[in-house]
């Protein structure tokens, strides 16, 4: 079964069960979050994409997104004085985008098939708690490289296998390209091994480096779009 979604294509990947504020200024993206909170979009849910390259995305420039997106579903819209508004969302469902128009909306609508995890072996389900402790324990070492204190905590020890990578990889800064595999794995055990092998690359980097990660917000007025 396919289903259809409102398009917003970001600069950044979301992952299942991740926080993405966004800042909403763009006329098409404004009428957007009209018609989430109004209900004209049902489910206060539209489905974010990451960009290959560039920063404007129009259906005629498909190929500059990404094949695999995650929904989002819109927790709060704070409207500021000028119409722009601030938005709180949380990461739903992973789709798959099988085409995009623009002549329904003023903004994208791409037409999506939802993609759920495989199945795994009973062994691979076997390995997983294996799996999950090692994940964590990459993630322990790259918060220690990363920040001082101990202002983090894991993940609640209930989290699921499937979704455990995602919610180890949200508090870290790996890039586009990581989070987007992240993303596309679909066997969850392969994700745990992502992560682990991508956290456990990242926190080897900043002790060598002796620096630690800042965000992109302190590092200068760098071009960004809703």
């Amino acid at each position: 079964m396919t289903s259809t979604l409102p398009l917003f294509p970001l600069g950044t990947v979301l992952l299942p069960g991740a926080s993405l504020p966004l800042h909403v200024f763009e006329p098409r993206y404004r009428q957007l979050t009209v018609d989430l909170v109004t209900g004209a979009v049902p489910d206060r849910s539209f489905g974010v994409v990451a960009i290959r390259q560039g920063w404007e995305v129009g259906a005629e420039n498909v190929e500059s997104l990404h094949e695999v997106g995650c929904s989002a579903v819109l927790e709060e819209a704070r409207r500021l004085p000028d119409g722009r508004f601030d938005l709180t969302t949380l990461g739903g469902r992973r789709f798959r985008l099988l085409s995009v128009t623009e002549d329904s909306a003023p903004y994208l609508v791409g037409e999506v098939e939802w993609l759920p995890d495989s199945a795994s072996p009973a062994a691979v389900r076997d390995v997983l708690p294996l799996l999950a402790d090692s994940a964590r324990a990459a993630h322990g070492r790259y918060r220690e490289a990363a920040w001082e204190g101990d202002d983090w905590s894991p993940p609640a020890p209930d989290t699921a296998y499937e979704d455990l990578a995602y919610a180890l990889a949200d508090d870290c800064l790996l890039t586009l390209e990581d989070r987007q595999r992240l993303l596309e794995e679909t066997d969850p055990a392969r994700r745990l091994r992502l992560v682990r092998r991508m956290l456990h690359r990242e926190a080897g980097l900043l002790r060598a480096l002796r620096a630690v990660p800042a965000p992109l917000s302190e590092l200068g007025q760098l071009p960004h779009r809703n």
